[in-house]
């Protein structure tokens, strides 16, 4: 049975009232003009084809006949183009001419069938949306695969993306998981695709299709939340990459045994880093720049070059830190690290490339 430590102070803990009900998938929408806008453009459109209807009309008035005074004049083009475009049709102003009825089938026919749909485009597109919305659900599930799932979207979780993304991943690779709507819709206007819910129930997890992802971030508000995360996600997907954070150091086999590949302290972490930075305040911001992705230097793993095979690691282009052979790290002091096989991965230092990647902004502390 699990013991898990519990943190004596949640700072980013969710309001108490906070209605964990809705379990909903929310795809980022694109970007359209507000409401008012929209009913002005449509406004000027419907417009538009009234006046086109007023000038057909008035150009081939001498085909048409007024019952109250048999001639046609601007007024009665108004009259007549705006009964016959709404569908009304009193019948008072009739084309006779052979050229007004053609004119009539070919162009205000049609015209009379834009203004309708433009004046019902929102009811139509009221109509639509749930059709639509579950049409781009089904293409995003179909579509969705080797992507990665992260849980909880607080400091640590937004942290954790930039540096995915600072990497080369797409956004539309990325799933949130996050029990608040509000957090959810933030990562939306990011354009971000979300899941609202406890991601410690499988069904949570399973509409962020994690049982098809290649990697899961775990960075959970509690330490007990994060475990059970990790034995949900491990039971639904057992080739995944999982990492997880923690707050207390204690905590931590407990997700190793939960099936975390890797688990960082957050608290133990941070407080190396302030430890360091007050011996040696330009090494705390070598530190900071390190596991900063995208800035400065970056902390990158790679295969070895076949042109590296054989060399020891001082001998290679990039500054090799470590080498993993197999499931062993090898520190480049160690004399086994030396020289490099082909199966080998380096651990490496290099400059950091430009990222085209919009930066994720941060909220409050978690």
């Amino acid at each position: 049975m699990f013991h898990v430590k519990l943190p004596g102070h949640d700072a980013m803990a969710r309001a108490a009232d906070e209605k964990l009900v809705s379990r909903r998938i929310k795809l980022p929408r694109p970007v359209v003009d507000k409401p008012i806008r929209q009913v002005a453009k449509r406004l000027l459109m419907a417009l538009f084809v009234l006046l086109l209807t007023v000038l057909i009309v008035w150009l081939d008035r001498a085909g048409y006949h007024d019952n109250a005074n048999e001639t046609v004049d601007l007024l009665d083009c108004f009259y007549y183009a705006t009964v016959t475009l709404s569908t009304t049709g009193y019948g008072d102003i009739v084309p006779y001419s052979d050229s007004a009825r053609l004119v009539n089938i070919l162009l205000i026919t049609p015209l009379r069938v834009l203004f309708l749909i433009i004046l019902v485009g929102t009811t139509l597109e009221v109509l639509t949306e749930r059709t639509r919305e579950e049409w781009r659900l089904s293409r995003w599930r179909k579509n969705l695969r080797d992507h990665t799932v992260v849980v909880g979207f607080g400091t640590k979780g937004r942290s954790a993306l930039q540096t995915l993304l600072a990497t080369g991943l797409q956004k539309e690779q990325v799933v949130i998981v996050d029990p608040s709507s509000k957090v959810i819709d933030i990562a939306n206007s990011e354009g971000l695709t979300g899941v609202v819910g406890d991601a410690t129930r499988s069904d949570v997890l399973r509409r962020a299709e994690l049982q098809k992802a290649r990697q899961v971030v775990i960075a959970t508000q509690r330490d007990d939340t994060a475990v059970l995360v990790a034995l949900t996600a491990r039971q639904l997907n057992r080739g995944a990459k999982i990492v997880a954070a923690v707050r207390e150091e204690e905590n931590a086999p407990l997700l190793r045994q939960s099936g975390a590949d890797a688990v960082i302290t957050s608290a133990s972490a941070a407080g190396r880093l302030l430890g360091l930075s007050v011996l040696s305040p330009s090494s705390g911001e070598v530190m900071e720049d390190l596991i900063q992705q995208g800035t400065g230097l970056d902390i990158v793993e790679r295969p070895v070059k076949k042109s590296e095979v054989g060399k020891g690691v001082r001998e290679t282009e990039d500054l090799v830190v470590s080498v993993l052979r197999g499931h062993r790290l090898l520190p480049y002091t160690d004399p086994h690290a030396s020289p490099l096989q082909l199966t080998d991965r380096l651990i490496t230092i290099v400059r950091a490339a430009p990222s085209a990647q919009p930066p994720i902004s941060l909220g409050p502390a978690d």
